[in-house]
């Protein structure tokens, strides 16, 4: 259970002394590995492979420009090889990661996260070579999508990549499917928006928020968290043809992003989609993360909620709500057919801003429990402009072919655990 003396020890980066980890407020089912401290500079999204026996992890970036390359072959000392600058004024935050390739978008930053507001920004995805030099990798091209750049991109290997893109004269971010067969002259080859955001061909939006990415795709189909109209369901046999094949709207529950991710689970009729807490405190609380039976893909439904994390007894506060930051869903691992990546069973790991990281178990998908979580002590020392009060606030999670998490937060470093087995379905 929770302890607050727990002081495990991580490595900052090659020759640097070492960085105390933080310690743990809440910890069940779950165990700390290694900690980087990533030189000051957080991580947000995160990719990974294995190049002959080492293991390697790529993160973008919340509030520096660039990305950083680790080598965790050992996960109870991860080893900073490199960290790669990135475009002024830009966001870099997300990073894909396949057959030797890198994808890491580009984007004009929101306002508030530490970027002057109307300073000239470079949009779009590169696209790198990492299968020569895991370490060091080697920018091969650049697609441009005219507008804002791209958001969570999709790239599971080969030639497609599919981008959550927001080119000019649409509100929000759509679908737009790219070649980079040729990484030097990524074209685009398909294009699905919602009806209504194509505002400069005379469209008039419903939301402001669409597409979030990324475009989960497997076996022909693209699984959408598409913002306020729901998680969507694409036909991509023909990529230059996406066509709809189903829709299920989550009304006004969750945050003004609306419906955030959509991860489908192997071999079982199932999609997990969940909300993004936006608001600090209590300001949007009815976020939801929902199993979604696909059986009939053409009319999904809804068959369950996840149990609303809360702290365990002794915690330093009564509510998430009330402990100051984020408090709600963010990112599920993502498998992606990634052979390096653990395959979902009925083990759902989400990162849950400042509830940490938590656990949840769908062997009965009709009544999901809760069945691990850790939650470190709140960051010494503020890297970037939020949250306005100075707590964790998990961002990213992936989990390796091997078992191990991987947990990214604001102002944290990078956090190693891996599941116990303490924590089990009642």
């Amino acid at each position: 259970m929770g302890s607050n003396t727990a002081e495990p020890v991580g490595t900052a980066a090659p020759g640097a002394d070492e960085v105390r980890a933080p310690g743990v407020l809440e910890q069940r089912g779950v165990e700390f590995v290694g900690y980087h401290d990533l030189a000051g500079r957080p991580g947000f999204k995160m990719a990974m492979q294995r190049h002959g026996d080492r293991w390697y992890l790529y993160l973008g970036h919340l509030w520096h420009r660039g990305w950083s390359v680790l080598d965790v072959t050992d996960p109870r000392s991860p080893t900073l090889c490199r960290f790669l600058e990135g475009p002024a004024d830009t966001w870099t935050i997300q990073v894909q990661v396949a057959d030797g390739r890198m994808v890491t978008a580009l984007e004009k930053p929101n306002e508030g996260w530490g970027i002057e507001p109307g300073r000239p920004f470079e949009e779009g995805a590169y696209i790198w070579d990492v299968a020569h030099d895991p370490e060091d990798p080697q920018l091969l091209g650049h697609w441009r999508t005219g507008g804002t750049g791209t958001h969570r991109n999709f790239y599971a290997g080969g030639d497609l990549a599919y981008m959550t893109a927001n080119p000019e004269g649409y509100v929000g971010h759509l679908l737009a499917v790219v070649d980079i067969g040729d990484p030097a002259h990524p074209t685009e080859v398909g294009r699905w928006w919602w009806p209504g955001q194509h505002v400069a061909g005379g469209e008039k939006p419903e939301h402001d928020f669409y597409l979030h990415g990324p475009a989960y795709v497997v076996d022909g189909r693209a699984y959408l968290g598409y913002g306020r109209v729901g998680m969507v369901i694409l036909d991509v046999e023909d990529p230059t043809d996406p066509r709809l094949v189903g829709r299920v709207s989550f009304g006004d529950l969750g945050s003004m992003l609306g419906c955030h991710s959509a991860v489908p689970l192997p071999g079982r009729d199932l999609v997990v989609a969940n909300s993004e807490a936006i608001l600090e405190g209590d300001g949007d609380p009815v976020n939801y993360t929902c199993v979604v039976d696909i059986a009939d893909e053409a009319h999904p439904r809804i068959i369950s909620t996840f149990p609303m994390p809360r702290p365990e007894p002794g915690a330093p506060y009564d509510s998430y709500y009330a402990k100051g930051g984020r408090f709600g869903p963010h990112n599920q691992h993502q498998h992606q057919g990634h052979p390096d990546l653990a395959i979902p069973d009925d083990q759902i790991v989400m990162a849950y801003f400042n509830a940490g990281l938590r656990v949840f178990d769908i062997a009965d998908p009709y009544v999901p429990v809760e069945t691990g979580w850790y939650v470190p002590e709140d960051p010494p020392e503020r890297r970037g402009t939020l949250p306005s009060t100075l707590v964790t606030q998990f961002e990213d999670v992936l989990v390796d072919a091997r078992g191990y998490i991987y947990c990214t937060d604001k102002n944290h470093g990078l956090f190693v655990l891996r599941t116990t087995g303490e924590g089990t379905r009642p």
